[in-house]
């Protein structure tokens, strides 16, 4: 074998290897580990995780099109803790209350030291819908007291400022009061924000804030989660291959901080991964992906 060719496959190799070995390095300083699986089947197709913020050691999910107006509570590991049902809209009875979840936060509401759950009907695979609706539930502890429980949800109808798309990340911005949505498909997605405060049924024109490029392939960039951490410092976006990082500047507004060039940190990508949610003190994200008894992922924050 001539030396040119055992260099142009000992180079490939030794990057390999390399890459394994750091892989492993982050597993054994656990900056990456696994936490546990989802342990029920009827969590097959969840695209959404938060932290509760009332109850430590909880977090919610939820599964995308096809499910019931309904959300778990599980701990880090995956263990069901509880099944939240909550009131959909009534004229999607084929839909079965909701159109498509894809997407879950938890942050501050209309009253002082209450925490609020949003969940985001907000997936439109063929831009089609007329609006789309975020569903607000105030946070209880007494959802962990029986294995089905329901909430009150008040409802917000949005509409995009320049036609349907697609979307399925859903942040809340504890600073500056407001609703982030990122759409998924475009070549570059938009940011869309309207503020936390709402009247039960209104809707809205979102404003459109600012256009994001990420490199890649269609499909593999398409961003899919996000989540802003829960004192407002930290945000995280996710596409099927990549995690992207930002540390907010002050008060700076999160769509600006955005516009800045993100870390991009360790991530092992997931057979459907469309998840990902801070810890409440902010050190660390879950991410989890579509399928049964799929696996729950911890990573320190950069």
């Amino acid at each position: 074998m001539k030396r040119a060719t055992k260099i142009k496959i000992l180079i490939p190799l030794v990057i390999i290897l390399f890459l394994g070995a750091y892989g492993r390095h982050k597993h054994f300083n656990r900056e990456i580990d696994i936490a546990g699986k989802l342990s029920s089947k009827e969590m097959n197709e969840i695209s959404g995780i938060a932290a509760s913020g009332i109850m430590p050691g909880i977090y919610y999910v939820h599964n995308d099109s096809g499910d019931t107006s309904r959300f778990f509570a599980i701990s880090p590991d995956g263990k069901l803790k509880s099944t939240i049902y909550y009131p959909g809209d009534p004229k999607l009875k084929k839909h079965l209350g909701v159109y498509d979840c894809e997407d879950i936060a938890v942050g501050p509401g209309p009253l002082k030291n209450e925490s609020y759950v949003y969940l985001g009907d907000i997936g439109d695979n063929n831009a089609v819908r007329h609006y789309l609706t975020i569903y607000r539930m105030d946070e209880k502890a007494a959802w962990l007291n029986s294995a089905i429980a329901t909430a009150n949800a008040v409802p917000l109808q949005l509409k995009y400022p320049d036609g349907p798309r697609d979307a399925e990340t859903l942040m809340i911005d504890p600073i500056e009061k407001l609703i982030y949505i990122v759409s998924k498909r475009q070549d570059s997605v938009s940011v869309y924000t309207t503020p936390l405060s709402y009247k039960p049924n209104d809707t809205v024109i979102l404003t459109r804030r600012c256009k994001l490029f990420f490199a890649g392939l269609k499909v593999f960039k398409w961003i899919t989660a996000g989540d802003i951490s829960k004192d407002g410092s930290e945000i995280v976006l996710k596409n099927y291959e990549k995690v992207y990082y930002w540390k907010r500047k002050g008060k700076e507004p999160v769509w600006k901080t955005m516009q800045t060039k993100p870390e991009e940190p360790l991530y092992v990508p997931e057979k459907q991964g469309e998840a990902i949610g801070f810890t409440p003190d902010g050190k660390g994200y879950y991410t989890t992906s579509e399928g049964v008894y799929s696996p729950i992922y911890f990573y320190k924050t950069p």
